[in-house]
């Protein structure tokens, strides 16, 4: 016979604390991430921007008079595309979304035979709709885009914040390898936002002047599809060729066949000529683990998250390799 056994459960109050602590933290970011999302792109900007706010300072221009110099400048510069571009953009791309289910039933007839095309006719104005819903939102929240640029601009007028920010939390020598880490990480950012901007801006022209000389229909939203997904490594800019070939193809053969030939001249004069010219300088990110990230970010913020997918892991992959290769980053900077 087994005799009745008592058995005690001890939990430290230090167990209780971490497993109540570690859900509502995550709560209470999931509550603000709105926040976060602000403080993020604001870093990114200031990222960007700060070598040009250097360029200035080197020849003697004054701090404050730098950064405001260089942030209209940006500011003046966004304004403008968002004037010009957005509009056009908008209204093509709507025609394309209302004719596309007719390309593809002219493109691929015999699709009929496994998917009505019907079907897709009806989630078109769905999607339609979800995307400009999102430009909306996004152009409407004008106390989000003050915020950012807020964000931005105090990043860049206050030098050293973070050096001031980490000495109240930690001793000097800590402090100092932290902030090695976060200029490192800033330069690698800033490097990949201009070089990943100039490559999709250099692909989109590109591909727009293409389309158009070969007379394909809606050039200015495949253009415009086709620099947002440089940012997808490999399979993006397979995607971007896909309604291209497809609206080619509804009109002839000829059309079809010279849409392929085009994106992929464009896909091998920009990894032969265009990415090592501009990207020599900025860093090299694994494809897959670039994929995953852009996954993560669009399961976890949906666009914004995806925009801010990168620049994050850029920052996680620049801790993670310091935290493995303790090497003297100080030093590395100062360099």
């Amino acid at each position: 016979m087994f005799k009745d056994e008592k058995i005690s459960i001890s939990i430290s109050l230090k167990s209780i604390a971490l497993f109540t602590l570690i859900p509502l933290t995550i709560y209470f970011l999931w509550y603000i991430r709105d926040l976060i999302f602000s403080l993020l792109i604001g870093f990114i900007l200031m990222s960007a921007l700060r070598p040009g706010v250097i360029y200035l300072t080197n020849r003697r221009i004054p701090h404050v008079l730098a950064v405001m110099t260089i942030y209209l400048l940006f500011v003046l510069m966004f304004i403008m595309l968002i004037v010009l571009i957005v509009p056009p953009i908008v209204v093509e791309t709507a025609n394309l979304f209302r004719t596309l289910p007719f390309i593809i039933e002219d493109a691929l007839p015999y699709l009929d035979q496994y998917l009505d095309i019907r079907d897709l006719s009806a989630l078109v104005p769905n999607a339609t709709n979800n995307i400009f819903g999102f430009i909306s939102a996004l152009f409407s929240n004008t106390f989000f885009i003050i915020t950012t640029f807020f964000f931005g601009l105090y990043f860049l007028l206050e030098e050293n914040l973070f050096d001031k920010i980490l000495k109240h939390y930690f001793d000097t020598e800590t402090t100092q390898r932290i902030s090695a880490v976060v200029e490192k990480a800033e330069k690698r950012m800033s490097s990949w936002f201009w070089g990943e901007l100039t490559l999709m801006t250099v692909v989109g022209a590109l591909t727009f002047i293409g389309l158009n000389l070969i007379g394909i229909k809606y050039a200015l939203p495949l253009a415009v599809l086709a620099g947002l997904l440089e940012v997808v490594p490999n399979i993006g800019p397979i995607l971007s060729s896909v309604p291209a070939i497809l609206i080619g193809f509804s009109s002839s053969y000829f059309s079809g066949f010279s849409a392929m030939a085009l994106y992929l001249v464009v896909q091998q004069f920009e990894n032969s000529l265009i990415v090592p010219f501009i990207m020599k300088r900025a860093v090299g990110l694994n494809p897959i683990l670039t994929l995953v990230a852009l996954i993560l970010g669009g399961r976890i913020g949906g666009i914004l998250g995806v925009l801010l997918a990168i620049p994050i892991f850029l920052f996680i992959e620049t801790i993670i390799h310091e935290l493995l290769h303790p090497t003297n980053a100080a030093e590395k900077i100062r360099k």
